[in-house]
């Protein structure tokens, strides 16, 4: 860092504004992307599902509570650990307080794992965040949609995630998926996302982006990552 250039008042304005013309291009391509992202085709939701909540037990067409269109967060939190996972807590921490805005453009947005609703509600609450948070409990959802994995799985080192077979890590995976609901309340799967493409939902690592020193993980990606009542003040 101590050796970065240092330049004029009208050599920085020149190269921020050359650089501003492959942000306006980025941003072209992005829209294009989402563009495309929408004429995905979908899937139909055949499976029935049950969800256990704070409005006791719900079906996936319940939780979009009256708009077309919901967003999942899929929540690393196993049935036998004790908290959920300090990197989802890092996104979750980037989500709560924007569900507000989604509900306005007839978006609803939950958290489901597969830990019971117990200690989703109690770590819930450690937290400090508002949004609705459902436990799949012995369901199939969060096997289906890939974030979750047998026993035999993880020890093979072999599951489908992200869209290729490969190592799971562990029994639980972070995720991202999109439904939709017509007027017959027939509900579509629209879209999925894993690992690093839910990264532009995390609202921090966007800021960080923008400062001198980047994310600064070199290869030891979210090592510095701690739940937010556990930062050394």
């Amino acid at each position: 860092m101590t050796n970065h250039p240092v330049v004029s008042r009208a050599e920085w304005l020149a190269a921020r504004t050359a650089f501003l013309e492959k942000e306006k291009a980025f941003t072209q391509q992005r829209d294009e992307l989402n563009r495309q992202r929408r004429e995905l085709p979908w899937g139909k939701v055949d499976k029935a599902y049950m969800f256990d909540g704070p409005n006791g037990m719900e079906t996936l067409g319940d939780l979009f509570e009256g708009r077309s269109q919901l967003v999942v967060y899929h929540f690393m939190f196993a049935p036998d650990w004790d908290a959920g996972c300090p990197h989802c807590s890092f996104w979750a921490d980037n989500f709560n307080g924007a569900i507000v805005h989604m509900n306005h453009r007839d978006t609803t947005m939950i958290a489901i794992s597969r830990a019971p609703y117990e200690k989703l509600e109690a770590y819930k609450r450690r937290m400090g965040w508002g949004f609705k948070w459902l436990s799949s409990g012995d369901t199939d959802f969060n096997f289906d949609y890939h974030v979750s994995f047998t026993p035999r799985e993880v020890s093979a080192k072999d599951a489908f995630y992200n869209f290729r077979n490969q190592d799971p890590l562990m029994s639980e995976r972070e995720g991202c998926s999109v439904f939709f609901k017509d007027a017959a309340g027939v509900v579509f799967h629209t879209y999925s996302a894993y690992a690093r493409g839910i990264d532009l939902q995390n609202t921090t690592y966007n800021y960080i982006d923008l400062t001198p020193k980047g994310r600064d993980e070199g290869n030891r990606s979210q090592f510095w990552v701690r739940r937010h009542d556990e930062y050394d003040r």
